[in-house]
């Protein structure tokens, strides 16, 4: 389910979870926390482009490219401000409200940058 606000659509964490995990995700998870906070902890399978890198211009790794974005921070604000960039690049981009806080506390997995068990940073 959508959620349509001021800032443009969100989805939940549960939703996202389903959207890019399994055999056949239909989207691709992708966060836009900073390197450590990436280091620290994420989500299996996401792929990272800091919002910082974004906001300069970078372009999104070729996993990405063309294809649906779910995008996550640690709260939801930088997260909201990456899927309204991207959207604004022709990205189909949506965010997730609450981001890996509310994605933790979901009992979703986070891992670190080795794969082990992670925290949210």
């Amino acid at each position: 389910m959508f959620l349509f606000r001021r800032n443009g659509p969100r989805v939940t964490v549960d939703e996202a979870h389903s959207r890019t995990s399994g055999d056949r995700p239909d989207a691709v998870l992708l966060d836009v926390r900073e390197k450590p906070e990436w280091t620290a902890g994420h989500a299996p399978g996401a792929v990272h482009v800091p919002l910082t890198e974004l906001v300069a211009g970078a372009t999104l790794p070729a996993q990405a490219r063309g294809r649906p974005l779910v995008v996550i921070c640690r709260s939801g604000h930088r997260s909201q401000q990456a899927a309204k960039l991207l959207a604004g690049r022709g990205a189909q981009a949506v965010d997730v409200e609450g981001g890996m806080n509310a994605w933790a506390a979901a009992g979703h997995p986070v891992v670190d940058e080795r794969g082990n068990s992670g925290q949210i940073a």
